[in-house]
């Protein structure tokens, strides 16, 4: 699939022109997709050499056009202006752009016109109002890569303000007000404040987004006991203080969909589609795998889908993966890829190496940093906290943990990873997929599963 992203001035005619170009491929090309990016004039100039600079690029004029040649994580390629856009076009496609100048003008300036009302309808409805964001174990490792990307107009496009609140009940006070001071340092243009929390007294007040880390410290030694209490008390606060419309991520290398499990439950008034839990750090160890066995980069193998248990059993899937750039009989552009299923022939590799080798790659991962993958589960929660917000196409994959009202015949009340699309801040449980008799069978073992682990937490809660 293609998928371009084009950004510009808003009253930029080139930005009309390359904006109805691209409007065009995706008329015509069904795998075509495209993320636009209009930027206030006297904005421009800062976010393109902070966008350059970030992907060492180098571009001086609007338009700017990229490319991602993958779902999620590949660099993007730039591509350039509105010429080599439209030389792009022309030589892959046979599509150009015959607009007038008159025409481009005119788009132009409604471009920025409307851009303007979007401005000022968003400061009529929230005048002072900055958008709340509450992350706990706020001192773990993961929160410190999250931060600098969170506070962006990447993942809010239509956020002008943003109270961060960091809450740690474990945490060192001293050690949050460094990671508060050190935030307030980036000089974030969204970010309106921060304030950190070692108690539950305002935990969660105002929340339109809450992002649940794992624990700083090794997860695997966290008592079941204390995360059925800890996150029963969140689900309850979530209830009572949250906004009911809030966006609720849980992540982390431990009993991560039963604290999503727990969370929903005990916030009744908050509809259970508020709460996910991510399973794109396992996601993307999966594609590492596959990868190294394809002899291509990590980057070139998308759609990989896992079902079930993301902290415990797991089947990693690839009847919809896909590879890009791979050696072999059939070769094609760099947009050009092929299922996975049909250059591996190995059932038995794909039906237990692979699971196998997931399995060893997130532990060696632990083993060699000492601690759970911060990097790669703050890229995830990233990846899809913008799926959520609407920063993608409507027909990228994703595999997070839900809960499962009898979909694919799965008992009531489990939180199962499952392949889910977003639309229009919303997330829909993917159908087009096949769950043959074996999958239904892992999918029943890993829902007894998880309701036993709610068991055995519930029964030590109640004898303690």
């Amino acid at each position: 699939m293609a998928k371009f992203v084009l950004a510009g001035q808003s009253d930029c005619p080139h930005y009309a022109k390359a904006e109805l170009l691209a409007d065009k491929l995706q008329r015509c090309l069904p795998n075509f997709r495209v993320h636009k990016i209009s930027i206030l004039p006297d904005q421009w100039k800062d976010w393109l050499e902070d966008t350059c600079k970030r992907n060492s690029w180098k571009h001086n004029r609007s338009p700017l056009v990229w490319r991602e040649l993958v779902h999620q994580g590949g660099k993007g390629i730039l591509l350039g202006g509105f010429s080599d856009f439209l030389e792009h076009c022309q030589g892959y496609y046979n599509i150009t752009s015959d607009m007038p100048t008159d025409m481009m003008l005119s788009v132009a300036a409604e471009n920025h016109e409307t851009k303007m009302s979007l401005i000022e309808e968003q400061h009529r409805a929230s005048p002072s109002k900055p958008l709340h964001i509450w992350i706990t174990s706020a001192l773990s490792p993961t929160c410190h890569f999250l931060i600098p990307n969170l506070l962006s107009a990447e993942v809010f496009p239509h956020v002008s303000a943003v109270s961060l609140h960091l809450l740690d009940l474990e945490g060192d006070e001293e050690e949050l007000q460094g990671l508060r001071m050190e935030t307030e340092d980036l000089a974030l243009p969204l970010l309106h404040q921060v304030t950190i929390h070692t108690d539950l007294e305002e935990a969660f007040k105002e929340a339109d987004v809450i992002l649940l880390l794992g624990d700083a410290e090794n997860e695997e030694e966290t008592k079941l006991k204390e995360v059925s209490d800890r996150y029963t008390q969140y689900g309850q606060l979530i209830d009572l203080r949250a906004n009911k419309e809030v966006k609720v991520i849980v992540s982390g290398g431990s009993f991560t969909n039963l604290r999503c499990s727990l969370l929903l439950e005990n916030a009744r008034s908050i509809d259970s589609s508020s709460f996910i839990s991510v399973a794109a750090q396992l996601q993307n160890e999966a594609r590492a795998v596959v990868a190294k066995k394809l002899d291509v980069r990590t980057a070139d193998v998308t759609d990989v889908i896992v079902w079930g248990n993301i902290s415990g059993s797991f089947y990693v899937d690839l009847q919809r993966a896909r590879v890009y750039n791979h050696t072999g009989a059939i070769r094609g552009p760099a947009f050009f890829s092929q299922p996975v299923l049909k250059i591996l022939h190995e059932r038995k590799w794909v039906e237990t190496d692979l699971q196998d080798l997931v399995c060893r790659q997130r532990a060696a991962v632990a083993t060699k940093t000492c601690r759970a993958a911060a990097m790669t589960d703050a890229n995830g929660i990233l990846s899809v906290l913008k799926a959520w917000i609407g920063s993608c196409a409507a027909d990228e994959v994703f595999s997070v943990g839900v809960l499962c009202p009898g979909y694919y015949s799965l008992p009531e009340g489990v939180v199962l990873s499952v392949p889910v699309t977003f639309s229009d801040s919303k997330w829909s449980v993917l159908f087009d997929v096949t769950v043959g008799d074996e999958l239904k069978e892992k999918l029943q073992r890993f829902a007894c599963e998880l309701l036993q682990e709610k068991e055995r937490g519930a029964e030590k809660s109640c004898s303690s």
